[in-house]
């Protein structure tokens, strides 16, 4: 049958090249290709039902596939392979569709409608698989391809009932060379219920006993830092291990810091510390501004600037990248144990405020951005497990636990005061808010509730 015994006019043409965009087979059907058009019908069905399955059904395991890099690949080379499918499907359909060669108006009108519908599949597309490549990219950077020990599919836990992640922190100035790690804190989670317990360390913490070894050699008394006219602080001891090789013997650049600062906050806390991420503050404003600032409620107006410039104003405000910096870092008119209180609060209300949907609006930035400021030693192979245990985090009990005066000396620590106060809130199940209520204002905090968006941060 010819074009011209077919007579589809341009109204006929244009309505069964939309039809066949959205169900395919149906301009096959009408040009009389019955089994190539119940062909394509199928197939749409069945790959339209998959997807809708693999959203519904799978839902849960979506985060977890989204972290691993052979999968992310994967999704890539299939949303190609579906885009140009669809595409081929739209064209085709098309040319058995099209109006007859001397209405030049209609060939025009259908094919320019073609075309639209191609880039209409085409351009959400292009954006996905770009979005799966730097999230792939992402993960590649950030996460190292194996851990210091296999990972058992089973158990990616390898039994421990327990894991401990420490997060730091860390800031420059022009002043000095490096980073200190102005905030350090471990998350120590139940690994079965979510259940987890934040342990804050001051950055001023004094007379650190380092790990047995060259580094408790170099400073058998506790760390007294390179400048002998000022007190060694806790928030040194990473800087100090990258500048000397020899604190950690056969530790390469960039991972002596850690190495060293996990083991000497583990030996503090008494408990193993078994990963770190820490997060540059520069790094940092630059995530805030890609997700368009961040929604925070200020008791007490902050000063503003090196030299007194400006100043963010008391209430619930949206902060720029740079404001958000100077939040954290202000010490004017307030001290260290505010300022970690801020960061803290800072950092819980951007995890909190990046949505989806803001995540995707600002997705190429917000990727360049935290490869610029995360780092951490979390292996891909744990990311999937990280995943499935930061959903059980989401709905379980959180407690905060600050080792801050009163509660202790910062220049003459107790230590076996520390340990054991970790212990028991590591072993006690029970719920403390009453007892926490009595003691208000306390390092020690029970947070049963969700943080409020706006929580007030200074």
């Amino acid at each position: 049958m010819t074009e011209k015994e077919r007579g589809f006019g341009l109204g006929a043409s244009i309505a069964l090249t939309l039809a066949s965009a959205m169900l395919w087979g149906v301009a096959h059907l009408a040009a009389e290709r019955r089994k190539t058009g119940v062909g394509l019908m199928a197939l749409h069905v069945l790959l339209l039902a998959g997807v809708l399955t693999v959203f519904t059904a799978f839902s849960t395991n979506l985060l977890s596939l989204a972290v691993q890099p052979r999968w992310l690949a994967w999704l890539t080379v299939g949303l190609v392979a579906i885009a140009l499918a669809w595409t081929g499907v739209i064209v085709w359909s098309f040319v058995l569709v099209r109006p007859p060669r001397p209405d030049k108006v209609g060939r025009f009108l259908t094919t320019a409608l073609t075309i639209a519908l191609c880039a209409l599949v085409l351009a959400p597309t292009v954006y996905a698989a770009r979005v799966a490549y730097l999230s792939r990219d992402v993960v590649n950077s950030l996460f190292t391809a194996t851990g210091n020990s296999p990972v058992m599919a089973d158990d990616p836990w390898n039994g421990a009932r327990r894991v401990n992640f420490l997060l730091l922190g860390a800031d420059s100035a022009p002043s000095r060379p490096g980073v200190r790690t102005d905030s350090m804190t471990v998350a120590s989670v139940d690994v079965v219920t979510g259940a987890a317990t934040l342990f804050g360390l001051p950055r001023n913490l004094q007379r650190v006993r380092l790990p047995r070894g060259p580094a408790r050699d170099r400073f058998p008394w506790g760390f007294t830092g390179s400048d002998p006219q000022a007190p060694g602080l806790l928030n040194e001891v990473f800087q100090y291990a990258e500048d000397n090789p020899d604190m950690v013997p056969g530790v390469g650049r960039g991972k002596r810091g850690p190495a060293l600062i996990k083991q000497t906050i583990g030996d503090i806390l008494g408990i193993p510390v078994n990963y770190y991420a820490m997060i540059d503050m520069k790094g940092f404003a630059e995530i805030v501004d890609a997700m368009g600032g961040v929604q925070v409620t200020i008791k007490d107006s902050i000063v503003y600037g090196r030299h007194r410039e400006g100043l963010i104003p008391a209430g619930t405000r949206k902060l720029s990248g740079e404001q958000a910096l100077w939040f954290g870092r202000s010490r004017t008119d307030s001290d260290d144990y505010v300022r970690m209180g801020r960061q803290k609060c800072l950092l819980n209300a951007v995890a909190k405020q990046a949505e989806p949907m803001t995540v995707l609006n600002s997705f190429e930035r917000l990727a360049a951005a935290t490869k610029r400021a995360i780092s951490t030693d979390i292996p891909q192979d744990l990311l999937p497990a990280i995943v499935d245990l930061a959903q059980k985090v989401k709905g379980a009990r959180m407690r905060s636990l600050n080792f801050v005066p009163p509660l202790i000396n910062t220049a003459y620590p107790d230590w076996s005061f520390i340990r054991r106060k970790v212990t028991e809130a590591l072993n006690d199940r029970r719920s403390t808010k009453a007892a926490t209520a009595a003691r208000t204002p306390s390092p020690e905090r029970d947070m049963d509730d969700p943080v409020n968006l706006d929580a007030t941060c200074g």
